[in-house]
């Protein structure tokens, strides 16, 4: 099973495409994002890999933010903790899903993994990635279910807070103000 998704971005010029593939032993999300941030052009690969749970097992990232090169490899370990390029990352033990910030194709493996029916709500913290500074942190994020293809979402670090629309795959079609579907 594959599935992919092109999106424009809303908030800055950009796109993002993404494949989704099935895999023997899980899943795996892999994409490439290119946009301006500030004044700068970036562009990052980034592939990240499930088990069949939909539980992270590794994220890559790669490209290059302006004329700086980027290269960042996120492990979850048999513990529950995470590394960011081999080295620990404290704080994030309780975390299952990687978020990629630049992305809203990360999304997708969380809603997969909570398979909340309508109505059903879960508080998800998540490891976000930030490619500007190179660092891992925690985010907390809350989804509810509304329909069959809408999510009320909020990220309170962020003030974030607005009613996401999904495909049946899982893709966010519709993240207001950030990212729009292009099919």
């Amino acid at each position: 099973m594959t599935s992919s998704m092109l999106w424009r971005r809303l908030d800055l010029p950009g796109h993002d495409a993404c494949n989704l593939a099935k895999r023997a032993d899980g899943w795996s999300l892999d994409g490439t994002a290119v946009f301006r941030e500030n004044d700068l052009p970036v562009q990052l690969v980034y592939h990240v890999t499930c088990d069949l749970a939909w539980r992270t097992r590794h994220g890559h990232v790669r490209g290059w933010l302006g004329l700086q090169p980027v290269a960042f490899n996120v492990a979850r370990i048999k513990s529950g903790g995470w590394t960011l390029n081999g080295k620990s990352a404290s704080g994030l033990e309780h975390c299952v899903d990687l978020d990629l910030g630049f992305t809203p194709a990360t999304n997708l493996v969380q809603l997969r993994r909570l398979a909340l029916a309508e109505g059903q709500a879960a508080d998800v913290p998540v490891v976000w990635l930030d490619a500007s500074t190179g660092t891992l942190e925690r985010l907390d994020q809350t989804y509810q279910r509304r329909t069959e293809t809408s999510y009320w979402y909020e990220a309170p670090r962020y003030q974030y807070a607005d009613l996401l629309e999904v495909t049946p795959e899982g893709f966010i079609r519709r993240y207001p103000g950030l990212w729009e579907s292009e099919f």
